[in-house]
């Protein structure tokens, strides 16, 4: 049986987490380093870093901090934001990353895809996706979810996958931080149009959201944020939850 992953979500802005609704509306809700080896002692499968600010603010992603996470983690962590360039992979896996995310990069140039999937492998690029529902259909978002494109999601999640992504890291604007489940509809489109993994994210506001988003959804992965940084739920309380539902899952060191 396929185990489903459990990943803790850390949205980085100046060095320290935050989180807001629909991408705005922003506060601060600790120290990255902090709560990152918090999940991990609680199970958390992976660790995923967003800077959200980086590629809006037109900068490179914190290496600094993904270096100071990465010596005290022994799971796999995934930065994102703010890289263009098969050199800020590389530059992001020298600094600890075991994957890097990308969105308005690979939008702006999809050959990065296929450029850092031949060189570093495509277990390493995951293809991060904004979508919006809009007119009909989802709309892909970047820089942040500030900037709308012209692209439709699920078939821009399959392009990315062609190109050589080795996971699709799905985000539903709509839902991000309301707390009133996962968008199943967009999590099973794109998980029926792509082979490779895809992790669900947005919306997820207790244990039965993010059963439902593996199970319902066809995720192999669901990405949680708030409701851990708040302390609604602990990764712990998931993990028992996903195994409750009949879900294969890692079990806590």
């Amino acid at each position: 049986m396929l185990t489903r992953r459990l990943i803790a979500c850390l949205d980085v802005r100046d060095a320290r987490v935050v989180k807001g609704v629909q991408f705005v509306g922003l506060r601060e809700v600790g120290d990255p380093v902090e709560l990152a080896t918090r999940y991990e002692v609680e199970g958390a499968d992976e660790i995923v870093y967003l800077d959200i600010a980086a590629s809006a603010e037109e900068r490179v992603t914190l290496f600094d901090l993904a270096r100071r996470t990465a010596e005290r983690l022994f799971i796999p962590l995934t930065i994102g934001g703010g890289i263009r360039t098969v050199d800020d992979i590389a530059a992001a896996l020298r600094a600890g990353a075991d994957k890097v995310g990308l969105n308005s990069a690979a939008v702006r140039r999809p050959e990065v895809l296929s450029e850092g999937a031949a060189r570093f492998g495509a277990q390493c690029i995951v293809a991060s996706i904004d979508a919006k529902w809009e007119d009909g259909r989802y709309r892909v978002y970047t820089h942040g979810g500030r900037t709308p494109t012209d692209l439709e999601a699920v078939g821009w999640a399959a392009e990315c996958a062609a190109r050589g992504a080795g996971e699709i890291l799905l985000t539903s604007i709509d839902r991000d931080g309301a707390r009133d489940g996962y968008d199943l509809a967009l999590t099973r489109a794109v998980a029926d149009a792509v082979s490779v993994p895809v992790i669900a994210s947005g919306g997820a506001g207790n244990a039965a959201h993010v059963c439902a988003a593996l199970s319902q959804g066809g995720a192999d992965a669901a990405l949680v944020a708030g409701i851990l940084h708040d302390g609604v739920v602990t990764v712990a309380d998931l993990k028992r939850a996903m195994r409750d539902a009949g879900l294969a899952v890692r079990e806590a060191a």
